[in-house]
């Protein structure tokens, strides 16, 4: 009879860890969930050229702008090492050395959970996968994002086909712009034109009248 009443101490203890690690999620005390970061995924860039790599994320502690934590690494496409490619924390701490000393620059806002960078005149050697981790302690745990850039001479013709959707709706925009300043100023002369022509009118009109004598008057 007593080995089948052992186990029942032990499933009231287990509930009641249970009930106290709810307790612990419901006030705060115990995180319930992860540092979230979230990235482009795949960017193309003109060799020459300047690119933002963009990357955002979710965290479900209280942002402290004094702990949170950006690390930016580099793995090239082909062989060769991983290397850091930017570092932040209340302030950003660009590489002093390496393959993108003086290229990697912050752009991101860590209040608006943005933890983007900037890296100027990409070159080939920089094909391969950017890493984004964020950490905003305690929330420390999470997936690393990732950006696989790719380098090329010439932009895709997606990318052109914007760009000249671009220019073109631009200078649309300007003869349409153009087309109606020249129409008011048309439309304001005429109209300076006609109001010229009814004054000379009037006064063509006036000048029989002050001539016209009394016939009263010998």
């Amino acid at each position: 009879m007593d080995r089948y009443r052992k186990p029942f101490p032990i499933c009231v203890n287990r509930f009641y860890l249970l009930v106290f690690l709810s307790g612990l999620a419901a006030s705060g005390m115990l995180p319930v969930g992860a540092m979230k970061v979230y990235t482009s995924g795949e960017v193309e860039a003109v060799n020459g050229t300047d690119v933002r790599l963009k990357c955002t994320f979710q965290s479900s502690s209280p942002i402290n702008p004094a702990l949170v934590t950006v690390s930016w690494r580099f793995r090239p496409r082909g062989p060769g090492r991983e290397e850091s490619v930017f570092y932040y924390q209340e302030r950003p701490y660009p590489p002093p050395d390496g393959l993108f000393r003086k290229r990697a620059t912050w752009a991101g806002n860590i209040m608006g959970n943005d933890a983007s960078i900037m890296v100027r005149d990409v070159k080939f050697t920089f094909n391969g996968t950017f890493s984004c981790e964020v950490k905003n302690p305690p929330d420390v745990h999470g997936n690393i994002g990732e950006v696989k850039l790719s380098v090329v001479t010439t932009a895709s013709f997606s990318e052109i086909a914007i760009l000249a959707a671009a220019i073109g709706g631009g200078i649309v925009l300007m003869v349409i712009i153009l087309v109606i300043v020249m129409s008011v100023r048309r439309w304001r002369k005429r109209r300076e034109e006609e109001m010229e022509e009814v004054e000379e009118v009037e006064k063509v009109e006036e000048l029989p009248r002050r001539d016209r004598k009394d016939p009263s008057v010998c």
